[in-house]
């Protein structure tokens, strides 16, 4: 049987990496492999640990090129020579370009921590998100996971989780709730409904 084989795009800490590794490893993810991990910032701890877990890294920083075009050009190099089936963005502050959306259609997923429509977009990244959920005033916010189109955080929502905002939460205690109680979570399980989904597929046709 052949496994999903899926690239991690990341930009930071790589804690819904982490999620993700842990997730194949102790079974929530099923019929999946990690192919690579690429980032585009040298300081990332997700490069990190990736090589942790002997995963192969790769950064490719726009700082490096003369034009928009030539990192995207290298960018897509480097997700190709991983031949992924699926490829998750978290926390990557790049928009993905135009040439990986068209080769990869309906196969990129990205984890946001709200509620879409709700504090989503252009700017709405990181501690932002909960900073502009706490100005709000919302009672209730989540994380999103959906398919990656052209636009920011724009594309169908595949699953979705709330999270419950208490009276005396900070940017920082909100952020760690989402995450734990939301983000690590529906994401393994987005992957695998992905996988198996995948599985089932290929199982009919075989059968056929």
């Amino acid at each position: 049987m052949s496994l999903m084989k899926i690239v991690v795009l990341v930009s930071g800490g790589g804690t819904n990496l982490k999620a993700i590794i842990d997730g194949i490893k102790d079974g929530t993810i099923r019929n999946t492999k990690i192919t690579g991990v690429i980032s585009n910032n040298h300081h990332a701890f997700a490069l990190e640990r990736a090589k942790m877990h002997d995963l192969p890294a790769a950064c490719v920083s726009p700082k490096e090129f003369e034009s928009r075009e030539e990192f995207h050009h290298a960018l897509y190099e480097q997700v190709k020579k991983m031949a992924p089936d699926l490829i998750v963005t978290s926390g990557f502050l790049v928009k993905v370009p135009e040439n990986i959306l068209s080769e990869y259609a309906g196969k990129i997923i990205n984890i946001h921590p709200s509620l879409i429509p709700s504090f989503c977009g252009v700017g709405y990244y990181g501690l932002a998100v909960h900073e502009k959920a706490l100005e709000r005033g919302v009672k209730v916010t989540g994380a999103t996971v959906h398919f990656v189109d052209g636009g920011m955080d724009t594309g169908p929502i595949f699953l979705q989780k709330a999270v419950s905002v208490l009276p005396d939460d900070t940017p920082e205690i909100l952020q760690k709730r989402v995450m734990e109680q939301a983000e690590w979570i529906i994401l393994p399980q987005a992957i695998d409904l992905i996988a198996q989904t995948r599985y089932c597929s290929r199982q009919a046709a075989n059968s056929n």
